[in-house]
């Protein structure tokens, strides 16, 4: 095949500190969602969430930014990381002000 190692960015590291690969850590027997991944997604749908009680945005740009992360996010371990984090917000008539 041919392969080459680029000396600039390859890292020999055992598995059990896992491999970064697209937005997730991964480990040999589980993924996780990296760490500034997580923030950059928390205030992101806080910045949307805002937004559409504000009227800025319509409900369905607000859903589709909400069903685009945790679609990310379910590929790794994340169930309760997506109740904590979409737990923060209050939904019902009274979110809408």
């Amino acid at each position: 095949m041919q392969l080459t190692v680029h000396e600039g960015s390859a890292r020999v590291v055992p598995v059990g500190q896992g491999i970064p690969w697209s937005g997730f850590v991964v480990f040999p027997t589980h993924r996780r969602v990296k760490m500034r991944k997580l923030r950059f997604t928390a205030r992101r749908l806080g910045r949307r969430f805002e937004d559409w009680r504000a009227d800025r945005i319509s409900f369905g740009e607000f859903d589709a930014s909400v069903q685009g992360r945790v679609n990310h996010v379910r590929y790794a371990d994340t169930w309760a990381l997506r109740e904590k984090v979409l737990g923060g917000f209050v939904w019902g008539p009274e979110a809408h002000l």
